[in-house]
């Protein structure tokens, strides 16, 4: 099964519809709820910061047997240094954003807590490509 999401950038009045969308569906389809909680903690974290870094993103979710891979794909300002921002409080995050509660610096490392498989890869000011992939 395949599901693709649209990601506005800015948007936080709409943040974690995707994250909530993919959890309803894993519901249904009787996934692990441990493993639910995990993906939807690692995609919600991504979602956010394609909310507050990037112009908007795309999210694709493929939904297999013994698995859900999930690549997120946006147009922002990308990621300097991978290793730098994958330190726990490590923010780039505007004062704006940390004004409504986001950019504390846990989001990489939240995403890596919660994936069997992460990937990164991102090049400034062009965008970053985030691939989470979890087994159950």
């Amino acid at each position: 099964m395949d599901f693709d999401f649209f990601v506005e950038g800015g948007d936080f009045s709409n943040a974690g519809s995707t994250s909530s969308a993919v959890k309803k569906i894993m519901k249904q389809l009787g996934i692990d709820p441990n493993v639910i909680k995990r993906t939807v903690v690692a995609l919600y974290e991504a979602e956010i910061n394609v909310v507050a870094h990037a112009d908007g993103g795309k999210v694709h979710v493929e939904i297999e047997e013994d698995k859900i891979h999930i690549t997120i794909e946006d147009e922002g300002q990308g990621i300097p240094n991978i290793e730098q921002a994958m330190q726990k409080g490590f923010s780039t995050a505007s004062a704006k954003v940390r004004e409504m509660g986001f950019g504390a610096g846990m989001g990489i490392p939240n995403m890596k807590a919660n994936s069997d498989i992460l990937d990164i890869k991102s090049e400034v000011n062009k965008g970053t490509i985030v691939e989470i992939t979890n087994f159950y």
